[in-house]
């Protein structure tokens, strides 16, 4: 029996990713653990790949396409087809299916644009192969803020007692601070305010502001960004009404008792919070990015070539992914 749009169940698409890593592999994987109809979505992909994969590992899944009839069908897999430009090879990169992956990315934008789809849950993607192929792409985050016209977006991890928010995603540490002004931060900590709002049902967030330098620049004395950028933005924003404590060495700021008092964390730069998150949570974590004007999440790993279309990847943070997707669709 096919499943409606206007069941009360969020819509997810859902994009595989890189089509030579284990991003088919997890999406076949949480179908067959699940069954086809655990999960209300839209596998946005070419269903010769997903059924060469699900051959290879050895899964039994039908694949119905949702194109056709734009129907939910229970006992299958909804597929909105994307061809490839060749047939992928597990494990080994080829910049002429590199377009694919955006072209996955886009139909699902449209989707949930369109009213089709209520989120966008995303696989991995090999950033390097598609910049090869002469594609710009800094990553996901990036390109969903342009595709969308979003004006501001934040990258965000979460895991299970732990929310990691970046004032910086993915440039060079010689440039970070640069990129730290007092307009982009005031822009990121509002964006994440009204985000956890929004999307999180938590209206006065809790905002833990780390500091840029070691000992948050030690008055000064191990660089100037807290007292020249980062203290007059919380004041201002504090004036405001904003919750927000900082800026905190991020040495100390990962401690339980100033956890348990914060809802999420703003680090600096990408590798200043994320190895924290990734350590206490890897497999379990997604990836969220706030200001879009869509629900998205992704997983927290990469496309592990290694390990393609052998069986041994894990579903966690696929599956924590999608739980995220259906709680801040829920609450948007």
């Amino acid at each position: 029996m096919p499943l409606s749009k206007s069941a009360s169940e969020p819509v997810l698409a859902i994009t595989p990713g890189e089509p030579a890593g284990i991003g088919p592999d997890i999406t076949l994987a949480v179908a067959g653990k699940h069954g086809t109809d655990g999960t209300r979505s839209v596998i946005v992909a070419d269903p010769d790949l997903l059924a060469r994969r699900a051959e290879l590992l050895g899964l039994d899944i039908a694949i119905h396409d949702w194109s056709a009839d734009h129907d939910l069908r229970t006992g299958a897999l909804n597929v909105l087809p994307v061809s490839l430009a060749i047939p992928e090879q597990p494990g080994v990169l080829d910049t002429r299916n590199a377009p694919y992956v955006i072209d996955t990315l886009t139909a699902a934008v449209d989707l949930c644009q369109s009213g089709s789809c209520d989120a966008i849950v995303t696989g991995p993607v090999n950033k390097a192969v598609i910049n090869d192929a002469g594609i710009p792409f800094s990553g996901h985050t990036e390109w969903l803020q342009e595709r969308t016209g979003a004006s501001q977006v934040v990258m965000v991890l979460a895991t299970s007692g732990l929310m990691v928010a970046l004032a910086t995603t993915h440039v060079p540490l010689k440039h970070v601070s640069d990129c730290i002004t007092r307009e982009s931060l005031t822009a990121t900590i509002e964006v994440l305010h009204a985000g956890m709002a929004d999307r999180f049902a938590t209206p006065a967030p809790a905002i833990l502001v780390l500091g840029l330098n070691p000992h948050a620049g030690e008055s000064g004395h191990i660089g100037t960004e807290e007292l020249e950028t980062i203290e007059p933005v919380l004041d201002a924003l504090r004036e405001k009404g904003f919750r927000l404590t900082g800026p905190v060495p991020a040495d100390t700021a990962f401690s339980p008792s100033l956890l348990q008092q914060h809802d999420v964390v703003l680090a600096m730069y990408h590798d200043q919070g994320l190895p924290v998150l990734k350590y206490k949570g890897f497999g379990a974590a997604a990836n969220i990015t706030l200001g879009l004007p869509i629900v998205r999440t992704s997983v927290d790993h990469g496309t592990a070539l290694d390990i393609a279309g052998t069986g041994q990847a894990e579903i966690g943070s696929l599956e924590t992914a999608i739980d995220y997707a259906v709680r801040m669709t829920a609450s948007s």
